[in-house]
């Protein structure tokens, strides 16, 4: 993995890319936004709902399936039957009044060569919202969410099959930038170039890159 010290040229590694695949949530924005606090009390109450528990129940089960199942969607639909629909209009329902804009995220999306794409493990529509409150709307190509892979989720093989064979992109010719290290695996085994976007890197075979600075690496690439 490379930790894309300043003196590393990373432009040649990507020339090949003419597609760009960004995850949503603490990658288009920063973890200190937040926003997975909200979602996660939602999640809680939901699953306090629709199962019958009490809240540490409904805490330890939101986390369990998360692990267990890459969302806790995921296992809520396998092991209890929940409808998708309603469970992800509900815990996306959250603030994002204090979200900022990134000029320069903006620039360096926007000056990447090629088809751009957000593929999300939430709903599109929450991910539009994002979008717009970070002044990225108008520089994507496609917004996927959890419900154009049939709710399936990342870090599912399947999930990205679907999601990237609706989009028609190439990995071979492609790059995926994702917070959840996780869900790099499958993207690095059908050969797309991936970029683990966290504050510290976490060394695995699956990552060819790390940065804390989402907006700054990509003006490297150009």
């Amino acid at each position: 993995m490379t930790n894309a010290p300043l003196s590393i040229d990373l432009a040649p590694r990507f020339s090949h890319v003419t597609t760009w695949v960004f995850d949503l949530d603490n990658t288009l924005y920063p973890p200190s936004a937040r926003l997975f606090d909200q979602i996660e009390v939602r999640m809680t109450a939901y699953v306090m709902n629709a199962l019958g528990v009490d809240r540490a129940e409904a805490d330890r089960l939101r986390s369990l399936y998360w692990r267990e199942h890459g969302t806790t969607l995921a296992g809520l639909m396998r092991l209890h039957g929940v409808d998708p629909g309603p469970y992800l209009t509900e815990v996306h329902e959250i603030d994002m009044s204090h979200l900022e804009r990134d000029d320069r995220l903006a620039a360096g999306i926007r000056a990447l060569p090629g088809r751009k794409i957000v593929y999300t493990n939430g709903c599109a529509p929450y991910a539009e919202r994002v979008i717009a409150a970070r002044g990225l709307d108008g520089l994507f190509d496609a917004v996927y969410g959890v419900e154009h892979a049939n709710f399936q989720p990342k870090p599912d093989r399947e999930a990205f099959d679907i999601v990237f064979g609706l989009d028609g992109l190439d990995p071979a010719r492609a790059a995926m930038f994702e917070d959840d290290i996780r869900n790099l695996a499958a993207p690095h085994e059908m050969g797309l170039r991936t970029v683990h976007v966290a504050e510290a890197p976490s060394p695995a075979p699956h990552v060819h890159h790390h940065t804390d600075d989402l907006g700054g690496f990509l003006t490297r690439l150009i």
